[in-house]
Order: C-alpha cells, then sequence, then structure tokens
C-alpha cells in the first residue's frame, strides 16, 4: 500500500517486555512508514511505566534521530519494562494497586490517535487489556528471543539469539577438543525449545534438550559413549534452560526482590553427565548475552517489514493486530488468538526431524 496524505495523526510507540535484538529496527521503520503519511510519532520511555510518569515520559520520533545506525543496535532506545503488571502493580509498602487508570490517561495526555506496542504474549496480554479499558487503537508487534508466540513463524530477536548461540558452540568446539572434554551450554528458553533444536544443529551439537521431549542421563551417557567409540574425544550438548531435572523440577536462582528465574540446569546437566561417563565436563550458561547483540540480517529484514506493515495496519483503522510472518510474508492476526496460542517445538516438526537424522540424541 502506499503512503497516503492522512495527515494529523500522532501515534505513540513503545518496546514493552524483555529486550532483545532488532527492537531499533522496528521503531526506525516505523517512523519512516509514518513519516510518508505526514505523521507524527512519540516514543514512550520504559515501556508502560513511561505513561505512569507526570509529565509522560516520551521522545519525539523523526527522520533525524532515527538512521541507519540505529538499526544495527541491540537493545531498545526507548527502554523497556518486565515488571509491574499496571492491574496488579507492586507498590513500596508491598501492597498491589490498580494503576490502569494511570496509563490510559497518559496514553490520552500525549494526545495519541493509535499506539504501536512491540512485545511478547505478556506484553500484549496487558497491552490489549489496556486498550479494551482505555478505548485507545492498538497494534502489536511481536519480539521474543524464544519464539514461542503463536499465530507467527518467527518474532523478532529469535534468529539473533539462535546466531550467538551457535557462535558460542563455534568457540566452544576447539577447547573442547583440545581438553578432551563435554561442553555443555545452557540456552534461553523459558518454556519452548526452539533455541537450543536451532542452535544445536547449526552448531554441530551431539546432545539437545529441550522441555517438550523427556530425556534420562543414561541415553545422554550412551550418546557420549558413541561419540567416543567412533574416535572423537569430545561432545557437545545445549540444553534449554526449562528442561527440568530427572525429578520433575525446574530449576531456578532466587534473584534481588525475591524474584526467581531459570538458570542452574546447565550445571545439573553437567554434573550428572561426569558421574555417569567419567568425563572432564564443563558448563557455559549464555544467559543475556543472547539479548543484547547486534541484530542479525534476517531480524532486522523481519522487524523492518513488521514495522512497516503495523504502521499501514493504523492507516487502514485494523486496530487490536498484532503483524506476523507467514509464508515467506507479513500477515496480521487478531491479538487475542496469538496470546492465546503457545508455539512449542512440535515432536514431528521439520527440525527435530533433521536433528534426529543428523544423530543428535535428545536423550530419549
Amino acid at each position: 500500500m502506499s503512503a497516503t496524505t492522512t495527515a494529523g495523526k500522532r501515534i505513540g510507540i513503545l518496546t514493552s517486555g524483555g529486550d532483545c535484538a532488532g527492537l531499533n529496527a522496528v521503531i526506525r521503520a516505523a517512523v519512516h512508514r509514518a513519516t510518508g503519511y505526514g505523521w507524527e510519532v512519540v516514543g514512550i520511555r520504559e515501556g508502560t511505566q513511561g505513561l505512569l510518569h507526570r509529565p509522560v515520559q516520551y521522545v519525539p520520533l523523526n527522520l533525524s534521530n532515527v538512521d541507519g545506525a540505529m538499526m544495527r543496535q541491540g537493545g531498545t532506545v526507548l527502554g523497556t519494562t518486565n515488571r509491574g503488571d499496571p492491574f496488579a502493580y507492586p507498590m513500596a509498602d508491598g501492597t498491589l494497586k490498580d494503576r490502569s487508570d494511570e496509563i490510559i490517561g497518559g496514553y490520552h495526555e500525549l494526545g495519541l490517535d493509535a499506539l504501536i506496542g512491540i512485545g511478547g504474549d505478556g506484553s500484549f496480554a496487558i497491552l490489549h487489556k489496556l486498550a479494551q479499558k482505555g478505548g485507545f487503537p492498538m497494534v502489536g508487534v511481536p519480539k521474543t528471543i524464544d519464539n514461542d508466540l503463536g499465530m507467527t513463524e518467527v518474532s523478532v530477536g529469535y534468529d539473533t539469539a539462535v546466531a550467538v548461540a551457535v557462535e558460542a558452540l563455534d568457540r566452544l568446539q576447539p577447547t573442547a577438543a583440545s581438553h578432551q572434554r563435554v561442553m555443555v551450554l545452557e540456552v534461553m528458553g523459558r518454556d519452548a525449545g526452539h533455541i537450543a533444536l536451532a542452535a544445536g544443529i547449526a552448531g554441530g551439537a551431539d546432545v539437545v534438550l529441550i522441555p517438550e521431549i523427556p530425556y534420562s542421563i543414561e541415553r545422554i551417557a550412551a550418546k557420549i559413549q558413541e561419540v567416543r567409540a567412533s574416535g572423537r574425544n569430545f561432545a557437545l550438548v545445549v540444553v534449554s534452560e526449562a528442561v527440568k531435572t530427572l525429578e520433575g523440577t525446574g530449576v531456578k536462582k532466587l534473584l534481588q526482590g525475591g524474584e526467581k528465574r531459570y538458570g542452574g540446569i546447565g550445571d545439573y546437566i553437567g554434573e550428572k553427565i561426569a558421574d555417569a561417563t567419567g568425563a572432564e565436563t564443563r558448563v557455559t550458561v549464555l544467559g543475556h548475552v543472547q539479548r543484547g547483540s547486534m541484530p542479525s540480517p534476517r531480524d532486522r529484514l523481519i522487524a523492518s517489514a513488521f514495522g512497516v506493515h503495523a504502521v499501514d495496519l493504523i492507516a487502514e483503522g485494523k486496530f487490536d493486530r498484532m503483524v506476523a510472518w507467514s509464508n515467506r510474508g507479513v500477515i496480521d492476526v487478531p491479538i487475542t488468538d496469538a496470546i492465546a496460542r503457545y508455539s512449542c517445538v512440535e515432536l514431528d516438526s521439520a527440525l527435530v526431524r533433521t536433528a534426529r537424522g543428523l544423530n543428535i540424541s535428545f536423550g530419549d
């Protein structure tokens, strides 16, 4: 659709949830497209937190401050937040308060005609609820390195996260061979094993453990013994952070403020492998390294396509929708459908079949 002369609109854009590579490319693309319509764009600081402040925290966005260099940057120039549900916002005294009306008031204080929210399923659930309560138009752009959001084949940030994990495997392989070690790489994946699976295939792993497929240490040990018998003196193991222990519990770390997050399953698996095989085992946890990298070319492309289409949806008056990638093109779907459908690794998927065809063990 070509740009029209629907001048006079003022749209806001914010990033919400965890950061990832490609967010700035979405912002840049949306500003370029909106400028073509003759619209004004404002970037809201720190996600919904910016709408809680008085005055509202925002920055004008135009072609002078969204240049090509911005597209190459990781993270988000607007800042983001993944804490504080506005419908049950944690206060200093330990109580929870509904502050949704304050956020809605912040939106209207900016005089916006529509909002573009870049987020994942949790962010979209909140933004959708805010938009419904506040009566304002909203469009969503999917981003999550876990690639577990429904109704889209890929989300912004996933490709870069996989690339970082593959690079880690490329770097671990020579030192593993030099010291005859088993190297265990723990990667992100809050509920789904997409990163571990894709990185394991592309990085030449021998074992890939994902939450969708139960495993046994005996089968993992058998695979490592098989590798040894073939004459190779090292093995590479990739494990998703959401993989559970043999007792069926998730391994989490206690963070400041009492929050618990996944982390530590790599050490658990490494110890089990060492005990079962006698192999010298080392564990590497990538953690947030997967989030902060310069975006890959594919993430920049997907992000740019999403940013343009999000603005076009506003021009067409199509709201409460999320842009998505399907069959090598951009589509849009109802936000409620996207957050209702969780995308885990399908056991009969092409990548699972590929991994098995390459003799990669899932420990099952």
